[in-house]
């Protein structure tokens, strides 16, 4: 088998040659640094030496930890990253649920000695968790296809009825080496979001890959996320589909890295990847979409056309990405923040606590807590910082929990009915950015930033007097 060969394919559609032992040599890419470093870091093979910056993180903001009683790349989740876990996973499942996807739930283990389950696995060069029960071989699932691949099997689907889209959100297990696991970027035990659609061939299938990498490019911006395209193709299915590959590529409005095969060596025709570029500079997978031209055949999949004759499918796999690993990549985006100069944020909406209140004394605690529970009844996580410390203390370790919107209030705020709120979008390092403020007008700033994104309540309680210290 021959060499893979590559193209970059520039904002406005044109295509490039890219050679990788001088990538700097094609404009695309000497003209975006996200994209240059990915090729060096995924393609070239740098590989960066610093311990990436959200492990720190998700331990110094109690989110996440190591659990030393389960195996390695098994985390434990504290209230604020369950919450914020959650909230990702609510925004992934709205995004399957506005393309009209069904949702389903299949089994964690499956048994190696089912034909297809096993010819399927054979493809995948993940390792897997073996069980033994009784005289039966079990492995968990590292992937969400064995099981709706079997439920599809059964399903009786009319051409009418195509696209079929199908979601399941659910843990997974990849028994990746000790090395390989590093904190929420790589982990044993992780948490898949899959969305497949059954297509009635090549052609409907390529307009649905055009869906989802539009709608996944909208999900990671929700996030406040950039990232880098490319495409991984045959050659000669890229040399067939050449407009639609370059027609996207315009339509996400970022250059996009081709990489063409000789031949196909995978169960997809194409797939494409969003890849992130980390604060050291490693670049890993978050969401992809393939065009799968095996599996319908393997399992059996198929429609019943309009002469009433069945037909295969082609399937259009696709995942936005583990859940931990959005959550990775939003804890990085805030060390780039950092490393910057500027100040370290996650996005309101996944802020744990959006709204911090300081009472200024004992007598505003009343006050304090009326302003946070209004909060709270417009769907608004705020919280009230009662602990006996002094005000300076309080605003400080707000600031390094990084709440975004922190209210102090006195005796002047009590009077007015009002709160001296810090905005910490607007704030500098050197320069906090205070704007007296009612309370409907800090609700309302607050809301605006929740448009559109799903909301929970805190998973701890309004008083930081009665939370225990999880670190």
């Amino acid at each position: 088998m021959g060499e893979a060969r590559y193209l970059v394919i520039d904002r406005s559609g044109r295509e490039h040659e890219l050679d990788l032992t001088d990538p700097e040599k094609c404009p695309p890419v000497a003209e975006d640094p996200m994209l240059k470093q990915f090729i060096l870091s995924e393609e070239v093979g740098y590989m960066p030496h610093e311990p990436p910056a959200h492990i720190e993180l998700m331990r110094r903001l109690e989110l996440v930890d190591y659990e030393p009683a389960s195996d390695v790349g098994h985390m434990r989740f504290y209230p604020k990253g369950a919450l914020m876990k959650d909230l990702i996973a609510d925004w992934v499942l709205g995004v399957a649920l506005s393309l009209g996807a069904m949702v389903i739930e299949t089994p964690t283990m499956y048994r190696a000695d089912e034909p297809d389950i096993r010819a399927q696995a054979e493809r995948f060069v993940e390792k897997d968790y073996k069980l033994q029960v009784g005289n039966k071989v079990l492995f968990l699932r590292f992937a969400g296809d064995f099981g709706l691949f079997r439920m599809m099997k059964d399903v009786k689907m009319s051409v009418r009825q195509l696209p079929v889209r199908v979601f399941e959100i659910a843990p997974s297990y990849r028994l990746e080496t000790r090395r390989e696991c590093v904190g929420l970027r790589r982990m044993r035990k992780f948490t898949m979001p899959d969305l497949h659609c059954f297509c009635k061939d090549v052609e409907q299938a390529l307009e649905e890959f055009r869906l989802l990498t539009l709608k996944y490019a909208e999900l990671l911006k929700g996030l406040g996320l950039d990232f880098v395209h490319a495409y991984r193709a045959e050659e000669a299915f890229y040399e067939e589909n050449r407009d639609f590959f370059v027609k996207l590529a315009v339509e996400l409005g970022k250059p996009t890295l081709v990489q063409l095969m000789p031949e196909r060596k995978h169960y997809w025709a194409l797939k494409n990847e969003f890849q992130y570029v980390d604060s050291v500079g490693k670049s890993f997978q978050l969401s992809t979409v393939q065009i799968d031209v095996e599996d319908s055949e393997r399992y059996g999949i198929t429609y019943v056309d309009t002469d009433g004759s069945e037909k295969g499918c082609t399937i259009v796999h696709s995942s936005p990405g583990s859940i931990e690993r959005l959550m990775c990549a939003v804890l990085e985006e805030a060390a780039k923040m950092m490393k910057a100069g500027g100040l370290a944020m996650l996005p309101t909406w996944l802020s744990p606590t959006q709204v911090r209140v300081i009472p200024i004394a004992d007598r505003h605690l009343d006050y304090a807590l009326k302003v946070a529970e209004e909060l709270v009844r417009a769907g608004i996580r705020a919280d009230v910082d009662d602990r006996r410390r002094s005000m300076d203390w309080k605003v400080r370790m707000a600031g390094m929990e990084w709440v975004p919107y922190v209210a102090v209030v006195g005796d002047k705020e009590v009077a007015q009915g009002t709160v001296m709120v810090t905005i910490r979008a607007k704030s500098g390092p050197d320069r906090p950015y205070k704007l007296s403020m009612t309370i409907d007008e800090l609700r309302q700033a607050v809301l605006k930033e929740l448009e559109g994104k799903p909301r929970r309540p805190h998973y701890l309680p309004i008083r930081l007097s009665m939370r225990p210290a999880f670190r």
